[in-house]
């Protein structure tokens, strides 16, 4: 099969297009022939090694997909070949960048008719990073308020819909120029970040999701009210700490399983969210993709059409 991958760490330029073997499935899982997957900001950390552990090469990228059931492993009879799925790789897992991906049967979810391969692979990860952040972990409310950090990209944006769904006041940072995309999909404030210090022109909000880490993840906390609660994405494994003692910190866990992925298609059947804007590129332009990506200024999903 074709597939991307490193054989070292380094930057998007270390990433090579070639052939390795396919996938088996064993038992209880499935083989997908991939029609489409998602560019993550997990990505290019992976490339570069910042998550650690042990390396085993060549290490194929990616962690979310859309396709076809091409193979079934022993025990597997909810799915048969030529089902429509879609989903997410088992946590600490990546191998996306691929036309074929062995994955766990029972955490994969049927892609509805109506929706397109790039449209499923660029809500896979996004979306239930969001969920798990936004309803899981922060049990935003309506009528709360919720700042939203770096509000264009694919989890912020999903996230801002779904903050609004729930009736909550959605404030989000970002650059100026896509101020009116965000507006559009539901943020009632949109603050330029290269203008204004969102710590002086937001307070008093009951939750904080931050997509952005860095500074912004630890000045976050000061917009909070009293009892207020932060969720953080890109701040490592752990949440960073506050130097106030009544507000929560929290690093959501997010968790691979179909209930998760069914909420997003019936969130989207109801018009809820809707797919992000995507930007697509070849397989063999991952490396070029993957450059975009880590340069962390894009709007929406990059999506990788495998076939």
């Amino acid at each position: 099969m074709k597939a991307a991958y490193i054989e070292k760490f380094g930057g998007p330029e270390v990433l090579t297009y070639g052939d390795l073997p396919d996938p088996i499935p064993g038992p209880g899982q499935i083989v997908v022939d991939a029609v489409a997957t998602s560019i993550n900001a997990a990505d290019w950390k992976v490339c570069a090694g910042e998550y650690g552990g042990q390396a085993r090469f060549p290490m194929i990228l990616g962690r979310d997909f859309s396709g076809t059931v091409g193979a079934l492993g022993a025990g597997v009879q909810d799915w048969k070949v030529g089902d429509e799925v879609f989903g997410v790789l088992e946590g600490g897992r990546d191998g996306t960048y691929a036309e074929k991906i062995a994955i766990g049967a029972a955490i994969v979810a049927r892609k509805p008719a109506g929706m397109t391969h790039a449209e499923a692979a660029a809500l896979a990860l996004t979306g239930l990073t969001a969920l798990c952040a936004v309803e899981d972990s922060l049990k935003l409310k309506a009528g709360e308020t919720i700042l939203i950090q770096g509000g264009a990209g694919g989890v912020a944006s999903f996230a801002i819909q779904l903050a609004k769904h729930l009736g909550a006041r959605v404030i989000t940072t970002a650059s100026a120029s896509n101020a009116a995309y965000l507006r559009e999909i539901g943020a009632d404030e949109v603050i330029d970040y290269n203008t204004t210090d969102f710590t002086k022109a937001v307070s008093n909000c009951d939750a904080v999701f931050d997509t952005v880490g860095g500074d912004v993840a630890t000045r976050s906390f000061a917009v909070l009210k009293p009892g207020g609660r932060a969720a953080f994405i890109a701040s490592g494994a752990q949440a960073p700490k506050p130097e106030r003692s009544d507000v929560v910190s929290l690093r959501p866990a997010v968790g691979r399983d179909r209930p998760h992925l069914e909420r997003i298609l019936e969130l989207r059947r109801v018009g809820a969210v809707r797919a992000p804007h995507v930007t697509s590129y070849s397989l063999a332009q991952a490396a070029e993709a993957l450059g975009v990506s880590a340069a962390r200024h894009l709007k929406g999903k990059l999506v990788l059409k495998v076939r």
